[in-house]
């Protein structure tokens, strides 16, 4: 696949982190989209609030040139689809949350039941969200080697419960297009929960037998759909 459109433009490919995570998480995606001749970014959130969050994502869209494709895990489903680039061509959605506007990334996070191997998770005494680390191979990542889970806990960030508090504005999934990676193995974010909203946001849907966080365990299923995007804006 090339990675330029009709106009020679490199095609860009900017990967968002969710909560407890940074931009290591996607280590095994980022070197197969370098080789397949993508420019590749993966934009760090400080998870301090919302707004901070998306201001961050608009800085590093500011940083780059051409048609972007942007791919959002997690909580950063909410940030990807608050920023207003007009060079964001395409959006994907990793098992991430798709809040609709006037909701809060906890109302649709805590839409349904959550499966009992999920933690409870509460802000500690300075205020912020971390992740359990023993809930790391319980939830949030299964199916990871036990080098992978060691990595993921060491490099966690917290995230501030003014992330997931605060009401979005008119999502961008509503004015570009969207495709959505559906972890039918999610233990964080059912997957009966991932199929509402991505029907909700009449994105493509690609479910796969993966866990929550497959850029790590199973990062040819991200590969796949994010290449899908990349060739719709090139096509167009």
């Amino acid at each position: 696949m090339s990675a330029q459109s009709t106009h020679q433009q490199i095609m860009n490919i900017m990967l968002v982190h969710g909560a407890w995570a940074d931009g290591s998480g996607w280590a095994k995606v980022i070197r197969p989209l370098v080789d397949e001749g993508f420019a590749v970014t993966a934009a760090p959130l400080p998870l301090t609030s919302y707004t901070d969050d998306v201001e961050a994502l608009e800085r590093a869209l500011h940083r780059v040139a051409g048609p972007v494709v942007l791919v959002g895990h997690a909580y950063a489903g909410a940030v990807i689809a608050g920023v207003k680039s007009e060079n964001v061509k395409a959006l994907v959605y990793v098992a991430a949350l798709a809040p609709d506007e006037g909701e809060t990334v906890a109302d649709v996070f805590y839409r349904g039941e959550p499966d009992p191997r999920a933690p409870q998770l509460a802000p500690d005494e300075n205020g912020l969200i971390y992740y359990p680390h023993e809930a790391f191979a319980a939830a949030y990542a299964p199916n990871a080697t036990d080098e992978e889970l060691a990595v993921l806990s060491a490099v966690q960030r917290p995230i501030s419960p003014a992330c997931i508090t605060a009401p979005v504005a008119r999502p961008l999934w509503k004015d570009r297009p969207s495709w959505y990676l559906i972890a039918e193995d999610d233990r964080m974010i059912a997957a009966a929960n991932q199929h509402f909203m991505a029907d909700r946001m009449q994105a493509v849907q690609r479910p796969f037998p993966v866990d929550h966080t497959p850029m790590v365990t199973a990062p040819e299923a991200v590969l796949q759909v994010i290449r899908e995007a990349a060739a719709s804006v090139t096509e167009s």
